[in-house]
């Protein structure tokens, strides 16, 4: 099963310069608990970004580049090779732009914070068809002294996936 996780504005933007252009500690221990244990996906910028891989989760790297290589994360090179680890595991993607459109047609469920607000940036998530898509759980978050944003979680499935 391939799942997207991520977290934008009300604008779409999920990245400037490299980064979030907000800070919500609470999103980042949600990502935490929704991707520990299983697979991520990532593209090479997402993961030099970070700069390591992310405990408790199996880290692969998808990039173009042929020599590319980590010791934390395994380096891969291809849509397929993804597409074929997704067949026996949970895989989860976790961008950034160019990685999410790469997989946009192949997304069995979405997990996203929507973050309500207008932050800016550079990076948008990828233009998508949100008519495939069904929320199926909504849970708002907290806004407190370390979380300064109004922001909620949507759990969506895309329609019409029979995943048996």
């Amino acid at each position: 099963m391939l799942t997207f996780i991520w977290a934008q504005d009300k604008d779409g933007y999920i990245g400037k310069d490299n980064t979030m252009p907000w800070r919500l500690p609470a999103d980042l221990q949600h990502f935490k608990k929704e991707t520990s244990g299983h697979t991520i996906v990532m593209g090479r910028k997402t993961y030099e970004s970070i700069g390591k891989a992310l405990p408790n989760r199996e880290s692969i790297v998808l990039t173009r580049d042929p020599d590319y290589s980590l010791t934390d994360a395994k380096v891969v090179h291809s849509k397929a090779e993804i597409l074929e680890i997704a067949q026996d595991k949970d895989v989860f993607i976790t961008g950034g732009a160019e990685i999410y459109q790469l997989f946009l047609e192949d997304a069995d469920a979405l997990i996203v914070t929507h973050v309500e607000a207008t932050c800016g940036g550079d990076t948008r998530f990828p233009t998508m068809d949100w008519s495939k898509w069904q929320l199926t759980k909504r849970e708002n978050g907290t806004r407190d002294a370390k979380n300064d944003l109004d922001f909620w979680y949507g759990w969506y499935e895309k329609m019409g996936n029979n995943r048996g």
